[in-house]
């Protein structure tokens, strides 16, 4: 593995919470340039023969194992797009913990697009966990615009929790799944905002077999002069059911679009969408108040609570 600085490592701390070298199965990045990676007898990652990215391969029955794939960029101009390719076999459990983290101290643009691709295979369990992150002092800004693609086999389940709660400054996150008969995808978003960031959350989940489902439920909180829009539609084109929900904290002058829909194509199409917007209820905030906190303190403590 490749000598990081302490700024790399404190961004592979936020995205990833790695502290050290990761067990299991890994691949490392910063700056454009891999840093490191493991495979092991159940998971193997290659390079793809065009250099723009990963495939990683995990075996049938492989279960108790995790992959590891953060991406760090702290070099100001640097923009680049990998295409990660997940094939995941049947009746596996495994955990795999994507991210990035973009340190950005100059006047040029950062950015980096993550494209993931997951083929799932029969009967297995796939918890995806992707955070970003950006810090830095710079006037160019932070970048991120993944997509998310997931094909799930028969009786498959995926959780995904999708995190972003500091320092991007532009980011559109595009999520599209197909589900199979019986299979079953959970998300969780959280997302903050604050001066003046943009972000955009589109997932598009077609519900194509019998049994299964779907529940997408972002959390957000948007400051200052932000601006946030959640862009969810579940497609039920059979006997399936799904449920989609924004529930957002609006403050200052922020701005939030929520659009949820729904796309019924059979009888038994079972579809729920929610959404709710608000300020920070003002009796929250007297509570904590006469416990000692003060006003920013006691807003602090309810939106990290809503967060969690």
């Amino acid at each position: 593995m490749m000598k990081i600085d302490t700024i790399q490592q404190r961004l592979l701390e936020e995205v990833a919470d790695l502290h050290d070298i990761p067990e299991g199965a890994y691949n490392l990045r910063a700056n454009g340039q891999s840093i490191g990676r493991n495979t092991t007898a159940n998971i193997d990652i290659q390079s793809k023969p065009e250099g723009s990215g990963i495939d990683i391969r995990i075996k049938d029955g492989t279960t108790n194992e995790s992959v590891h794939i953060p991406v760090v960029l702290s070099e100001s101009g640097l923009k680049e797009t990998v295409y990660n390719d997940f094939f995941i076999g049947e009746s596996c459990d495994v955990l795999i913990v994507a991210g990035c983290g973009i340190d950005n101290c100059g006047n040029q643009d950062s950015q980096h697009n993550g494209i993931h691709r997951f083929y799932v295979g029969k009967n297995s369990k796939v918890r995806y966990v992707e955070k970003h992150y950006g810090s830095g002092d710079g006037s160019g800004k932070r970048i991120l615009d993944p997509v998310t693609e997931v094909y799930m086999e028969e009786g498959s389940t995926m959780e995904m929790e999708m995190a972003q709660i500091k320092g991007v400054d532009s980011t559109e996150r595009t999520t599209l799944a197909e589900l199979k008969e019986g299979a079953k995808l959970v998300v969780r978003e959280r997302l903050m905002t604050h001066g003046e960031q943009h972000a955009l959350s589109v997932y598009k989940v077609s519900l194509n077999g019998d049994g299964s489902s779907a529940d997408v439920v972002s959390r957000s909180v948007a400051r200052d002069t932000s601006y946030q829009k959640f862009d969810a539609c579940i497609i039920g084109n059979a006997a399936c059911s799904g449920h989609t929900e924004c529930d957002s904290i609006i403050m200052d002058s922020g701005r939030i679009l929520a659009v949820p829909s729904l796309e019924a194509n059979n009888i038994d199409a079972a579809l729920v969408h929610e959404a709710a917007i608000g300020k920070i209820a003002g009796d929250q905030l007297i509570k904590l108040m006469t416990l000692g906190l003060t006003e920013s303190e006691a807003e602090e403590q309810i939106i990290n609570g809503f967060l969690k």
